[in-house]
């Protein structure tokens, strides 16, 4: 037996990553998309490390869509040769650069600059986010249909309300003991009642998968969602990707016609597995290499991509 000490966490997940990459090296051989200009962009943050889940999380959304183009949000890493086997993979993507913070009215920092882009774009076409730890293993008609009619959509988070409520409605259902401590997610979320507007509606979503409709509000109410919590967060708090998934979900929540995509379809990792009705997975738990599920999931779609 060796006497030799277990590795650290974080570098037995740089371990458990590459793994993985060798495992879904497969997706470089599956058909490059097809963009069309029709309205919809399929949009994600991407660095040089996330570049084949990266792969994965589009083509395998795309082929179940049929439709769109690609619109990737660098996070300062990409490189040439990334950028070229983007470009052979996803149709000549729009490669955004990070932008300087100049006048936009929210945070930097992961999650607020992805959500700044796609609000500061959605006038015209309408932007799908989706997360790189995300796979598509099913037909997705919620988010199709979503889209023909222009309404927004939200996976549900875990142990989410199924509908939007009002804030204090929201906070009494959800957290029933009041103000909770844990990530700056629960920290928020169980504050909103403070915030004395009775015509925004919040619940929990997931940044997997988002859908900002063509037209709808943009940087302007976001900032305003933003200032709303600003009244009980520290600006440490408010800097954190947490932060920024709460004022999407306000955001969200608050528009006339956002779909909550069914949760026994649309699921987390976390849940026990898949079956043959399930439509869209993610993988966003900091052990979720551990098992093998994502490797496993990920090899499924890029199987149905090469039509097998």
């Amino acid at each position: 037996m060796s006497d030799m000490p277990p590795l650290p966490r974080r570098w037995l997940r740089i371990v458990e990553s590459a793994r993985h990459a060798e495992a879904i090296k497969g997706i470089l051989d599956t058909p490059p998309i097809t963009p069309r200009d029709d309205g919809l962009v399929l949009f994600a943050e991407i660095g040089t490390e996330q570049l084949l889940s990266c792969l994965v999380a589009i083509k395998s959304l795309h082929a179940r869509l049929g439709r769109g183009r690609v619109a990737l949000l660098d996070d300062g890493t990409l490189i040439g040769s990334d950028r070229a086997l983007l470009a052979h993979h996803c149709g000549d993507p729009e490669i955004i650069a990070p932008a300087d913070k100049g006048d936009v009215p929210l945070p930097d920092g992961p999650g607020w600059r992805a959500l700044s882009t796609l609000l500061d774009r959605r006038n015209s076409e309408y932007w799908l986010w989706l997360s790189n730890d995300s796979v598509t293993l099913g037909p997705v008609p919620e988010v199709a249909q979503a889209i023909a009619l222009n309404a927004s959509c939200m996976l549900p988070g875990e142990d989410a309300v199924e509908q939007p409520k009002p804030l204090g409605i929201f906070c009494r259902t959800t957290y029933p003991e009041g103000p909770a401590t844990g990530d700056v997610t629960a920290r928020l979320e169980s504050r909103l009642a403070r915030i004395d507007r009775p015509d925004w509606r919040y619940v929990r979503g997931d940044a997997a998968l988002m859908g900002f409709a063509a037209g709808g509000p943009g940087l302007r109410t976001a900032a305003a969602f933003r200032a709303g919590i600003e009244q009980f967060a520290s600006a440490e708090e408010l800097s954190e990707t947490g932060a920024a998934q709460v004022v999407a979900n306000l955001l969200l929540a608050s528009e006339a016609r956002t779909v909550i995509l069914p949760s026994e379809r649309y699921r987390h990792s976390s849940a026990a597995g898949w079956d043959a009705d399930t439509s869209f997975l993610r993988f966003g738990d900091d052990d979720r290499h551990a098992d093998g599920r994502y490797a496993e999931a990920s090899q499924i779609a890029i199987e149905t991509l090469h039509g097998r």
